[in-house]
This record gives C-alpha cells, sequence and structure tokens, in this order.
C-alpha cells in the first residue's frame, strides 16, 4: 500500500515542478503563450503520469512473491491508489496555486478563452455569459474539484491500459491448491 502512495505523491510533485517551471518560464502570465504551455504541460504531464503508474506498480509488483502472481486486478489496484493519490496532492496544490501564488492566471485563461469566442463573432450578452461561466469554472475551488473527477476518470482508463502489460502470471507449478 505504501508503494503506489509514494508514487502518487512523486507524480504529484513532478506535476506541481511542471506548473511552477511553466509559470517562472513566463508561459502563465501572457495569454498568447498559453496555448504553448498547455501543448508542453499536457504531454509533460501525460508523460510523468505514464512513467509514474509503470515505475509504481513494477514497484509494487516486485514486493509480490513470483510463486503468488501479480495479475490484472493488482496492478489496476495499484495504478488506482496512484491516480487517486497524483489527483488529491495535485488539486491541493493546484488550488493553492490558482488562490495565493498565481491568482492572476485565472484572468490570464479568461481573456484567452474570450480572446477566442471574440474571434468566432461572439460578442455582446452572449460574451458576458460566456465570461460569467468560464469565471465559475476557473475558479480555485471548482479547479480543484475537476482536477479530483477528471483526473481520476483519465487517470483510471490509462490505467486500464497498462495494468494489462505489468500484470504477471505466476511460474508453472508454483500455485498450491487451496487448503480444504
Amino acid at each position: 500500500m505504501k508503494t503506489p502512495l509514494l508514487y502518487g505523491l512523486l507524480a504529484a510533485i513532478a506535476d506541481a515542478l511542471l506548473v511552477l517551471a511553466l509559470f517562472f518560464l513566463g508561459f502563465h502570465s501572457d495569454p498568447a503563450k498559453l496555448t504553448v504551455a498547455k501543448w508542453v504541460g499536457g504531454v509533460l504531464a501525460l508523460a510523468i503520469a505514464i512513467v509514474s503508474m509503470v515505475a509504481g506498480i513494477r514497484a509494487r509488483r516486485s514486493e509480490v512473491p513470483e510463486k503468488d502472481g501479480f495479475g490484472y486486478g493488482s496492478a489496476l489496484g495499484a495504478g488506482v491508489i496512484i491516480t487517486a493519490t497524483t489527483n488529491v496532492i495535485y488539486g491541493i496544490f493546484y488550488f493553492v496555486y490558482l488562490k495565493f501564488i498565481n491568482p492572476g492566471f485565472i484572468d490570464v485563461m479568461l481573456q484567452d478563452t474570450m480572446d477566442k469566442m471574440a474571434a468566432k463573432g461572439i460578442t455582446g450578452a452572449q460574451a458576458d455569459n460566456v465570461e460569467k461561466g468560464v469565471r465559475f469554472m476557473l475558479a480555485p475551488a471548482v479547479q480543484f474539484i475537476s482536477q479530483l473527477i477528471i483526473g481520476t476518470i483519465f487517470g483510471v482508463i490509462l490505467v486500464l491500459i497498462i495494468a494489462a502489460f505489468l500484470k504477471r502470471v505466476p511460474k508453472e507449478g508454483t500455485l498450491q491448491p487451496p487448503a480444504l
């Protein structure tokens, strides 16, 4: 149980460092740079998720004796714990980031969205409604809840695939019949 928690914590720290790197490099201060930040952040966050899940599931698998095997369910369980831990810890970090470290980032994301809406020709009352909705969705508390829900769904989908490759069947002849 401790191993998946550790790998979840490490993934959350790596994701937090990625956000801070993008912040310090200036990608979170200008709507024009936000598209690049989304792509770079998205690709690197995906890489962090895959590496942490693969490493964490392998580490957990190595703790189980070979004679016991490490089936799909065990690999899936370890991966789900990793992704849940990552999402809770990273969600807390992102809440703190939006609320205290870079509260102006919400305005940058809002401006980026509004610029895209204006390019599509949305103006006036429609734009005001869109702005209210986007501002609500970008609130730190809503972002925390979104991270928990969307991050967990995405993580579970990812671990469903990864677990299929990391299961380990017990070696032939090592299974003992159940005691009667």
